[in-house]
């Protein structure tokens, strides 16, 4: 007879726990979902990703929802016994704006008091593929690798959903100019020296991919764990392999 080790099963998240704070940026009530590795001992080291939902989702979408991205994103956490986060971060039209971006530091803060933490992934789709982009370029020395599914790497040239980006970085391109470029991460490319992968789709019409390639090509002259999954032919997504494959190489090349 030959023994089944645990190691062996396949590994999964338990189911999402809805943790609550006050956010030091205004004071509100501000939550977030937090799914554990199931089996693995929380005294020990860990790894967490932090998934950034898209534009009119919160942070159930990630958590529960079936659509490739999602469930690739979990699927990979649970394989590497990572501690997997979906925050509303200011849900449901964020764009990492000032108060979601204390947010999620905020969020980090907590983690590492809760847990040994040992890395972190930051990855999102759509708006939230933006967000991680923009999070990661206004602070580098909390990410460890990052992810962006089909997100913009340049607020200013971005014409879509100017209304909801206006409220959250309160104003328009016209009115705050510097709340714009100092969130495009297409300006900032020293900012990335931790691996870094994206997915673009050449006939995406609701976040172009220009300006998510124009920043991969430059961090890719000084950082060589740079991975682009650009498909010509391809939308506003990403299929289940490639989000896999983006996020396993960002794994594979952590220090």
């Amino acid at each position: 007879m030959i023994a089944v080790c645990a190691a062996d099963e396949p590994r999964s998240l338990d189911s999402p726990l809805e943790c609550t704070f006050i956010a030091d940026y205004d004071g509100s009530q501000q939550k977030y979902l937090q799914l554990l590795p199931r089996g693995i001992a929380l005294d020990q080291p860990l790894s967490v990703m932090i998934a950034l939902h898209g534009h009119g989702s919160d942070r159930w979408q990630f958590a529960t929802q079936s659509r490739d991205e999602c469930r690739a994103a979990r699927d990979v956490a649970a394989a590497h016994s990572m501690v997997f986060i979906s925050p509303d971060y200011r849900a449901k039209t964020s764009w990492m704006g000032p108060a979601a971006e204390a947010d999620v530091v905020q969020i980090i803060g907590l983690l590492k008091k809760q847990f040994l933490l040992k890395r972190l992934i930051l990855c999102g789709g759509s708006m939230g593929g933006t967000a991680a982009l923009t999070f990661t370029a206004r602070h580098p020395q909390l990410v460890d690798g990052v992810v962006s599914l089909n997100g913009t790497a340049n607020l200013q040239e971005f014409d879509g959903f100017q209304e909801a980006i206006a409220e959250s970085f309160g104003g328009s391109k016209a009115q705050v100019p510097d709340q714009y470029r100092m969130r495009s991460a297409e300006f900032f490319p020293g900012q990335f020296p931790m691996p870094l992968a994206a997915t673009t789709g050449g006939k995406d019409d609701v976040v172009p991919p220009e300006s998510v390639l124009r920043l991969l090509k430059s961090v890719a002259r000084v950082n060589p764990n740079v991975l682009s999954i650009h498909r010509p032919s391809e939308g506003h997504s990403t299929n289940y392999e490639d989000t896999r494959q983006a996020l396993e190489f960002v794994i594979s090349h952590l220090k």
